[in-house]
């Protein structure tokens, strides 16, 4: 994972110190891209501990067209919870309670759950439904039929519905490439924003699993993952950590076995995936801006 400690080192080293919404700061560059080919093994930092369980849990539940982080919060993912309970402390029904006591709430009181656990239409909504298009189902139909159209597209920015979104999409926009020999299946990200220490590991290790689900049901096999971000930045808090990071020596990549009797992209569980070999440096904690 040389390239993403390149991604760290050019920040740190290029960046410029900017404001930003969340008030905390942050050294930003414009415009980066990183390649990683899954052929070479399954892209998972390795100089920091990163859990998978979190990461698949919440690429399935974006593929399934959820948006309520109820299923998220039942089972102990913690990703999305922050900015529901931004906009539960804004509400007239918020008494003082903490982000623990909100989140067991959600976790135990549908009624709650549907009113305050609810984030609009993310990724989930636009993915499945986009102005009534499943987006997904239509890029696994056109992969299928047509593998050398430009077309295999999926957006999750929508500008009729961005602002009804508690957090806009970071990850914005993914094209798919199949190889001249119809063999392998490439895809890439465009990225609008991308918080570097905490976000861009779950965001190549999330679509590199996503692009081996989609090769596996159209009978490819994945290839590159290619991350072109917009604002990459590290928070000024963050900091130490990756200085921390950046001093670390990679670890070899690990691999990601997928069970090779799903050939529906909607069929895929927890069970279907395993990580072997994965080593790492010890996790390093950083704080989430909101």
């Amino acid at each position: 994972m040389k390239q993403y400690l390149e991604l760290i080192e050019r920040i740190m080293s290029d960046g410029e110190d900017r404001f930003d919404r969340t008030g905390v700061g942050t050294r930003s560059v414009f415009g980066h891209q990183s390649r990683y080919d899954l052929r070479d093994g399954f892209p998972l930092v390795t100089t920091k501990k990163v859990y998978l369980r979190s990461i698949l849990e919440e690429l399935l539940w974006f593929v399934s067209g959820s948006t309520n982080i109820q299923p998220l919060v039942k089972n102990n993912v913690k990703i999305w919870n922050e900015w529901p309970y931004e906009i539960f402390t804004k509400s007239a029904d918020y008494n003082n309670e903490t982000l623990a006591e909100f989140v067991e709430r959600i976790k135990v009181d549908d009624d709650f759950a549907k009113v305050y656990g609810e984030l609009g239409p993310v990724y989930g909504k636009q993915w499945r439904d986009f102005n009534g298009v499943d987006q997904i189902e239509d890029l696994i139909q056109s992969l299928k039929e047509n593998p050398f159209s430009r077309r295999h597209i999926v957006s999750a920015w929508n500008p009729a519905e961005v602002d009804n979104m508690a957090l806009p999409p970071c990850h914005a926009f993914m094209q798919f490439y199949v190889s001249a020999d119809k063999k392998y299946l490439s895809c890439q990200l465009y990225q609008r924003s991308a918080d570097v220490f905490l976000g861009v590991p779950f965001n190549i290790a999330s679509y590199a699993i996503l692009l081996t689900m989609i090769a596996q049901v159209t009978g490819y096999q994945a290839k590159e993952f290619v991350h072109t971000i917009g604002d990459a930045h590290i928070y000024s808090n963050h900091f130490d950590q990756v200085n921390l990071q950046a001093s670390r020596e990679p670890m070899a990549l690990s691999k990601l076995v997928v069970n090779p009797a799903v050939t529906n992209i909607f069929d895929f569980t927890m069970e279907d995936f395993t990580l072997e070999d994965y080593q790492s440096h010890p996790g390093i904690k950083g704080d989430i801006a909101v």
